[in-house]
């Protein structure tokens, strides 16, 4: 498991705004500017009311995690979700809940007894 990709990921996962930019992703409708397979730029920064940049920030961090991409078409920037992306994380975190289902439980009778003092 490479541990330090994983965080870089969920640190992507982590701000309010990129949510609700996946979010927005998953499911803008038809009035928005996009073609129905990606999502202009322009949208996101109407949809999240930030700035050009500050968008291009978090969209280029989430590009980065791989749970986005991103095409250039003239001013504006489209981006799409990578399902290859969220396929991961979720494979991730299916992972983690098998090991941890499969895992011998912590009781207190595991533990040493405590010496008298």
């Amino acid at each position: 498991m490479d541990f330090d990709t994983n965080a870089e990921v969920f640190k992507a996962l982590a701000d309010p705004h990129r949510l609700k930019a996946l979010h927005f992703l998953a499911t803008a409708t038809p009035g928005c500017c996009q073609n129905g397979e990606s999502v202009c730029a322009c949208d996101l920064v109407d949809h999240l009311g930030l700035a050009q940049p500050t968008v291009s920030h978090h969209m280029r961090l989430l590009v980065d995690a791989g749970l986005v991409t991103a095409e250039k078409r003239g001013r504006w920037t489209h981006y799409t979700l990578s399902l290859q992306g969220l396929g991961t994380v979720r494979s991730l975190l299916d992972g983690l809940a098998n090991q941890a289902a499969q895992a011998p439980s912590c009781t207190a009778s595991a533990r040493p007894p405590a010496q008298a003092s």
